[in-house]
Parts: C-alpha cells; sequence; structure tokens
C-alpha cells in the first residue's frame, strides 16, 4: 500500500516538471511585451453623417420608357368632352393603383349574387365585379363574359377635356 502511494507520488511529481518549461512561451510573452510598449494612440472621431433627403419620383404620370410611343393622328383625333370627367370625390379602390395591362383575366366565378371575374396582377388574384374599378385612368369595369372582361377608362385628351376609352381583358388560357 506504501509502495502504491510512493508511486503515485512520483508520477504526480513528473507531471508537474513537465508543465514549468518556459521555452514554449517565450515568442507569445515577446509578442505581449510589444504590444504593452506601443503608444496609446487616440480614437478616431465618429464620421459625420448627412440627414436623408427625401426624392419625390415626379415622372409617375409620364409614359413608360418601355413601352412604345403612342402615334396621335391629329386631323382625324377624337374630341373630348367637359360632360365626362372623373369624380375626384370617390374613394379609390385597391386595384386602382396598379396599371391595367399589368391584369390578366383567368376565369369566372357565377353564384347567386352574380357573375365575377378572376384578374391575376397586383400580387395575387382578384375578385372583381360589373361596376368596381381598376387601373390608373379610372377604368370601371361594364360587362363581364366568359372570355372576357369590358372595363371603361376616363383618360385625358390633352386639351382639358376627357374621353372615354373603352378596354378588353381577354381570358388566358392554360394559366
Amino acid at each position: 500500500m506504501r509502495a502504491m502511494r510512493w508511486l503515485y507520488l512520483g508520477v504526480t511529481l513528473m507531471g508537474l516538471a513537465g508543465c514549468g518549461s518556459s521555452d514554449e512561451f517565450d515568442d507569445l510573452k515577446q509578442y505581449m511585451g510589444e504590444v504593452r510598449a506601443r503608444p496609446v494612440g487616440t480614437i478616431e472621431p465618429m464620421p459625420k453623417f448627412r440627414p436623408y433627403e427625401a426624392f419625390t419620383y415626379a415622372a409617375a404620370s409620364l409614359r413608360s420608357p418601355f413601352q412604345p410611343p403612342v402615334k396621335i393622328d391629329l386631323v382625324n383625333r377624337q374630341r373630348g368632352s367637359h360632360l365626362v370627367q372623373p369624380d375626384p370625390t370617390r374613394v379609390k379602390q385597391f386595384l386602382e393603383g396598379f396599371n391595367i395591362d399589368s391584369f390578366e383575366m383567368v376565369g369566372t366565378l357565377s353564384n347567386e349574387s352574380g357573375t365575377f371575374a378572376l384578374l391575376r396582377g397586383a400580387g395575387g388574384v382578384h375578385r372583381v365585379k360589373v361596376g368596381d374599378y381598376l387601373g390608373r385612368n379610372d377604368g370601371r369595369i361594364t360587362a363581364i363574359s366568359d372570355s372576357a372582361v369590358q372595363v371603361m377608362e376616363i383618360v385625358p385628351d390633352g386639351e382639358g377635356a376627357w374621353l372615354e376609352r373603352p378596354l378588353s381583358i381577354s381570358l388566358k388560357e392554360r394559366s
């Protein structure tokens, strides 16, 4: 039993003797000495940031540069009427915030309350009925059939009056 104690004591002393070598960390001690010897510098001040200036996009009412220009026949051009004009007091519907050519008809629904068209565009598929508005030119849905949605837009004629322009959104098959 006494021999076992001496054996444990001997192994422990040999293990401790191996931990004491100082040659192993000389390079680390030298680097830390160099770092501590460096002069303490000043911290650079925070950069000055200019305040954000809001930008208002003013060309939203102009023609898209990705669409071909419209050729106008000045001689045979339709004249607008002051009797036809959009209602400025009407509350705008959600689908009036998007261009009408971004919509495509994908189907119809019918039930006891009427016939509805399914239009894809503006981030989803929307159910619309006769009398609903869509597009940026006060387009009102006038008729819904199995193959198309008829829309009447009110557009300016360029001379201070307004024109009614009929449009049709045809059914897109295999969509």
